[in-house]
């Protein structure tokens, strides 16, 4: 399970609305107790991605429908990662996810989310149909290279 707050739901919202037809990308902080995550930050970042990086990751799955570009992949840039854990250190704080969004397309992870996620992270997606969020699930991958739903839970 993973709790967020209303406002960091609605900040991942307007996150997603504000870049369509684009996915967006961001970070999750927050703590790890026993049974669930909680979500103290969240993080906006910029979808760095380019074609270039389907070359670098020659394993990823890729799409023969159309093209690929910001409106179907996302990425964060590494050197944002690492800024982002060295500053949350001395917070005590984790990443403990990664959210983006899936514009015109339902919140269910691609084959491509599979191939680049962690297994102790939860994968947030907001799904977007003609500019407007109309749903957000969360998503942890298993032992077993497959994704599992995880229930979000909205705290004061």
């Amino acid at each position: 399970m993973i709790y967020f707050s209303s406002p960091q739901l609605q900040q991942i919202e307007n996150h997603a609305e504000k870049t369509y037809p684009e996915e967006c990308c961001g970070l999750l902080l927050g703590t790890i107790e026993k049974d669930h995550q909680r979500v103290i930050e969240v993080r906006e970042t910029d979808n760095h991605w380019t074609p270039d990086i389907m070359e670098s990751l020659p394993n990823l799955p890729s799409s023969h429908h159309q093209p690929l570009s910001k409106k179907n992949r996302f990425s964060i840039d590494p050197y944002v990662l690492l800024q982002v854990q060295k500053e949350i250190r001395d917070r005590s704080l984790k990443i403990i996810g990664i959210y983006h969004s899936h514009p015109d397309h339902p919140p269910i992870p691609s084959p491509f989310d599979r191939a680049i996620a962690w297994s102790n992270y939860s994968y947030i997606i907001a799904s977007l149909t003609k500019g407007k969020v109309t749903e957000i699930k969360s998503w942890k991958l298993q032992e077993n290279q497959q994704f599992e739903a995880e229930k979000i839970k909205i705290v004061a």
